[in-house]
């Protein structure tokens, strides 16, 4: 008899709430920080590497607030010298010729000179720099990336995993890579049990989980793939915390994509993050080099272009985001305002005590509102 496919329920950020503890701390008492590849991090939080997010200047601004930033190699920075002019007109474009400009500019060749330029600049602010490539490019670019010193080899994909069918004689393997550089890599991005333990196994420092829950990303509507990230974190952990059973080694955990919230954030860890990676907030920040417009790597395709440019507008600054004070009543202000205040509210004084939180199905506060008002009324 044929086995019939079955479905199980995944649940994203506004499916599940925190619920509290039975001992509570104060929240200055708490310790944010994380580790990753060596590297402590006083604030968790990491900075998509998007052309709209992330240039060297806001590489070292976030870097001397605690967090990191990851510069993408293959945008904007790296295949124009003056790349400003570039973003200025994307966000002068309309909506409908937004897709066309990006991808003209995208199809300009990236310059090796101007990978090893920005690690540089990064570097002379004083902060860490951390770089992300796509699997096809890695084993051309690594050994510029590793010449100019960066810190952190981001290895980033829709979809990554251990065991790749590649029409090349011989495709990128990761452990090989892992032994050829002196940097951490982290790899992403993935959603599955299976699929992280097998990554964790090759000897990575660090694992991106999300596929296509981003604001700019359409990877679920174009293609049908994806995880809800609260689901999606749960299962990466778990293959975490068993590989560490195994090995003795810990990999953290990043949880990429789809943050909006004080809220997301806090139900990120909860879920069994180390860290999280963001992108749409950052770009609304002052600071952002995309001028109030946000857009995915997956934009510019040649082929298959998946995303939207998002326009947020410059409504706050880096610093109001991440420790406030807040001025907005939605929760996308003082970050770490608000994992502090969670983590006493659950009595969590370190960062990992957050996997231990109770995590409850619960319908999204909006929903809960309306069903408050149906009774009322």
């Amino acid at each position: 008899m044929a086995k019939r496919k079955e479905l199980r329920h995944a649940f994203g950020f506004d499916d599940v709430a925190i619920a509290p503890g039975v001992t509570t701390v104060n929240p200055e008492l708490t310790d944010i920080s994380t580790e990753l590849g060596g590297e402590r991090l006083e604030i968790p939080i990491l900075a998509s590497a998007m052309d709209a997010v992330v240039d060297p200047s806001f590489a070292i601004e976030l870097g001397r607030r605690g967090g990191l930033a990851v510069l993408n190699l293959e945008g904007l920075q790296c295949r124009f010298e003056d790349p400003d002019s570039v973003l200025a007109e994307v966000a002068a474009t309309d909506t409908a010729g937004a897709t066309a400009v990006l991808q003209k500019a995208y199809a300009s060749p990236i310059r090796d000179d101007l990978i090893a330029l920005r690690i540089q600049q990064i570097k002379d602010g004083g902060v860490k720099a951390a770089v992300s490539i796509t699997p096809p490019n890695t084993k051309r670019i690594a050994p510029i990336v590793e010449d100019a010193g960066a810190d952190f080899f981001v290895v980033q994909a829709t979809v990554t995993t251990a065991r790749h069918i590649s029409s090349s004689k011989k495709g990128l393997v990761l452990r090989e890579l892992i032994d050829q550089v002196s940097m951490p890599v982290l790899v992403g991005n993935t959603v599955s049990y299976e699929a992280s333990l097998e990554l964790m196994e090759e000897g990575i420092s660090g694992l991106l989980v999300g596929v296509g829950p981003g604001a700019a990303c359409t990877s679920r509507e174009v293609l049908g793939i994806g995880v809800p990230q609260v689901t999606a974190t749960i299962d990466c952990a778990a293959a975490r915390d068993a590989y560490f059973e195994q090995s003795g080694r810990y990999v953290p955990i990043i949880t990429d994509g789809g943050i909006r919230t004080g809220g997301d954030l806090c139900k990120a860890f909860a879920s069994g993050a180390d860290a999280v990676m963001i992108g749409s907030p950052f770009a609304g920040t002052l600071e952002a080099p995309g001028g109030g417009y946000h857009w995915g790597m997956a934009t510019p395709h040649a082929e298959l272009p998946r995303g939207v440019r998002v326009h947020l507008g410059q409504h706050t600054t880096l610093d109001r985001l991440l420790k406030g004070p807040t001025s907005r009543t939605n929760g996308t202000e003082n970050f770490v305002g608000a994992l502090r205040t969670c983590m006493g509210s659950i009595g969590a004084e370190r960062l990992r005590q957050m996997h231990d939180a109770d995590l409850i199905i619960a319908p999204a506060i909006k929903t809960e509102g309306k069903i408050y008002q149906m009774m009322r009324d």
